[in-house]
């Protein structure tokens, strides 16, 4: 099964709750996240709060472009910089 986001609800404290479409839901919180170009918005809460699940991919999506990875936010897999840095990676 492709896994889809089929709802979000933005919540306080920078937290999302989403609903998949293999029935789980489930409560993040991107406050450690809000870094960086595409990130740094977000820490608007009225920016925050404009996210919804794009038509196409079926993923939460913000009007600057930003999308996360339905698979990452399910808890399937950790981020890529989650991944490296188990690794022992750095980008530095």
């Amino acid at each position: 099964m492709v896994l889809r986001i089929t709802a979000v609800e933005p919540l306080p404290e920078y937290r999302l709750r989403l609903t998949f479409n293999d029935g789980m839901t489930r409560e993040i919180s991107l406050s450690d996240n809000l870094w960086g170009e595409m990130f740094e918005p977000l820490k608007d809460p009225g920016f925050f709060r404009q996210v919804g699940v794009d038509a196409e991919s079926r993923t939460v999506v913000w009007p600057n472009g930003l999308g996360l990875d339905p698979e990452v936010l399910h808890g399937d897999f950790a981020s890529a910089e989650v991944a490296q840095q188990r690794a022992g990676v750095t980008t530095e």
